[in-house]
């Protein structure tokens, strides 16, 4: 089995405004554009500041086990959260903190965070958001069989994610989640280029399980609406094109501090 990096480049962004277009006259209920929500949670936001990263990175002391000390995480039960917007990680933990969120390892998390001040919260989010995304493979096997035969494996991921499915109703998932996967802090759409395929996986499938202990179930509702019409193979292809997705500028940045090349002897 072989794997490959993949690549988000610009000439995407004009399909990524034209699908954004589409997902919001086909995705319901529409996504809130406002700060951060707190009438459903029990953490209150609405008398903190804009997070402290410099603060957050002694908070965030006992995150590194399971995320890495740079957000990270090498162990792929836990999900990389470098890069991830302080807007969606504080809320992540404020659910989880309140016993929202319970599903994956979110348990584990529980004593770790159930002490933090809604401040806290938003310093630790506020670190994790300036550290560099990293980035995995995607798998690039030749499916053999089904609707994708003949297809790289995570072009499939990678069909759905740039472009969707009209005659099933799939809006484009960059429309929300960016041609990188940076995610878009303003209604908090997270933050998933490079994310590990079998975090991403595991993710889709609850949502398309459609049970959530949430309150203000609107976010989920619109991902359990999409992830309901995918299919297993689907799923996991999602995964793994997630997993290689990177900007093209963070493999230009790593050759030039790499150096040049030795020369050939």
């Amino acid at each position: 089995m072989r794997h490959a990096r993949v690549l988000a480049v610009s000439a995407v962004v004009v399909s990524a405004i034209a699908a954004a277009a589409w997902a919001q006259t086909t995705v319901t209920p529409l996504p809130d554009n406002g700060p951060i929500q707190t009438a459903s949670l029990d953490v209150d936001f609405s008398r903190t500041t804009w997070g402290d990263p410099v603060a957050g990175q002694g908070k965030a002391a006992a995150c590194a086990a399971c995320h890495g000390a740079d957000g990270n995480a090498t162990v792929e039960m836990y999900p990389s959260i470098a890069g991830q917007s302080e807007r969606y990680a504080a809320q992540q933990i404020a659910l989880i903190a309140s016993g929202q969120r319970t599903s994956g390892a979110a348990a584990a998390m529980v004593p770790f965070v159930q002490n933090l001040t809604p401040q806290d919260m938003r310093d630790i989010a506020a670190y994790f958001a300036t550290q560099k995304a990293g980035a995995g493979l995607a798998d690039d096997s030749l499916v053999s069989e089904g609707p994708y035969k003949g297809m790289k494996f995570f072009e499939i991921g990678q069909q759905l994610y740039r472009g969707g499915d009209a005659g099933r109703g799939l809006p484009a998932c960059m429309a929300c989640h960016g041609p990188s996967g940076a995610g878009n802090p303003g209604p908090a759409y997270p933050h998933v280029g490079g994310q590990h395929a079998s975090y991403v996986a595991r993710r889709l499938q609850e949502y398309q399980a459609g049970q959530t202990h949430e309150t203000d179930k609107a976010h989920f509702q619109i991902m359990a609406s999409i992830a309901a019409k995918l299919t297993e193979q689907e799923i996991q292809a999602l995964g793994s094109y997630l997993q290689g997705l990177h900007n093209r500028a963070d493999d230009v940045a790593a050759e030039a501090a790499a150096g040049p090349a030795p020369a050939a002897p």
